[in-house]
């Protein structure tokens, strides 16, 4: 008997897809707070068919398919930024914390494996925990504890006619420094002092060139800065471009400072898919099957697509309706239609990535 969730041609349909976004945003999950969306969404995954369990560190796992086929691994966060925003529809757009980094696209991944129970492998969605952290500790876990698959989407916003290729890594430093008490008017450097100058010797290294616009070049941003006369700290993210040797730039930075602490939080390499990947072309003909021509996007920021690339080679790609300019404003939304196209881009993304006869039953609509 057919679910009241699915349609006719056994998709999710949109008053199921939509009900579950808005639930999800009506649910709080900044960083570190994201249990009780985890178990809604474990009983949403089971009501949808899925096998769904929360693993040791909070992370939402489910898996639906029926066969031997390639492991499809769809994954996206559960936490987001402090701040609520209220969840109302207006305009045609649907409004709340999350619905685009990243609710909206770990709902559209959900709805789209959902709507393929009969998938000829097996598709694994994951709701990860702290991405908005330096450590991204769910995909730290997901890479380290569960099987390589087959393919990987990574689900941020991208917009749902545009793929996105790839990211710059990160690099986050903790500076800390502790000096005598003494008079402001002696000469003597205070703590203060030199965390303001650990930031422009962080700048010089860097070079004139270093910015957050282009891909090929690093950006720094002075993330925090406190302290007094005695004791001071500065934290720094510094977005790193393919082939940045990390490493280097903190030795260089360590042998600039006089005295104090610099400890690197995190690291993480850039990462690039090629055009000719597998994921990529399944999703660029999925996005023509709606009429659009797909467009191609590489990002300045980190996703978990950095984590999971580190240690998985496979053919990888990041995918999710909603306009990254929203990340974290206070205005966050989705589009509406956008949401439900991606849905439907997702679907016949996973249709192309399965095996060829296969690939050719699964578009048929039943």
């Amino acid at each position: 008997m057919k679910r009241v969730h699915q349609s006719q041609d056994g998709s999710v349909s949109e008053t199921t897809a939509l009900g579950m976004l808005r639930r999800m945003l009506e649910i709080p999950s900044p960083s570190y707070h994201e249990a009780a969306l985890a178990d809604y969404l474990v009983q949403a995954l089971e009501e949808l068919g899925f096998q769904a369990y929360i693993d040791r560190v909070g992370n939402v796992i489910g898996e639906i398919g029926a066969g031997d086929g390639p492991v499809v691994m769809l994954i996206s966060h559960l936490d987001t930024v402090p701040g609520e925003i209220p969840v109302r529809s207006e305009d045609g757009r649907l409004y709340g914390r999350g619905a685009v980094d990243a609710k909206g696209p770990l709902a559209t991944m959900i709805c789209a494996a959902a709507s393929l129970a009969d998938y000829p492998g097996r598709i694994v969605v994951v709701g990860a925990v702290e991405e908005e952290t330096p450590c991204s500790r769910g995909a730290m876990r997901i890479r380290s504890e569960m099987p390589e698959p087959d393919y990987v989407v990574v689900g941020e916003p991208s917009g749902w006619s545009t793929v996105v290729l790839g990211y710059k890594g990160k690099l986050d430093l903790r500076y800390r420094v502790e000096r005598p008490a003494t008079h402001p008017s002696n000469p003597e450097p205070k703590a203060s002092e030199l965390a303001a100058a650990t930031w422009h010797e962080l700048l010089d290294l860097l070079g004139p060139e270093a910015n957050h616009g282009s891909f090929d070049q690093p950006g720094a941003t002075l993330c925090s800065f406190s302290g007094d006369l005695v004791a001071a700290k500065a934290e720094f993210s510094i977005r790193t471009p393919p082939g940045f040797d990390s490493e280097g730039l903190v030795k260089a930075l360590r042998s600039r400072l006089p005295e104090g602490q610099l400890t690197v939080v995190n690291s993480v390499a850039a990462c690039r898919a090629g055009r000719g990947s597998e994921v990529v072309r399944a999703l660029s003909v999925a996005i023509r099957d709606q009429h659009a021509r797909p467009t191609m996007k590489l990002k300045t920021a980190t996703s978990d697509m950095n984590t999971l690339a580190e240690v998985w080679d496979v053919p990888m790609a990041t995918y999710g309706p909603g306009d990254s300019r929203l990340d974290h404003a206070d205005d966050e939304h989705i589009m509406i239609a956008d949401y439900l196209r991606g849905i439907a881009v997702l679907t016949a993304a996973l249709r192309e990535l399965a095996p060829g006869p296969a690939k050719a039953r699964m578009r048929v609509v039943r």
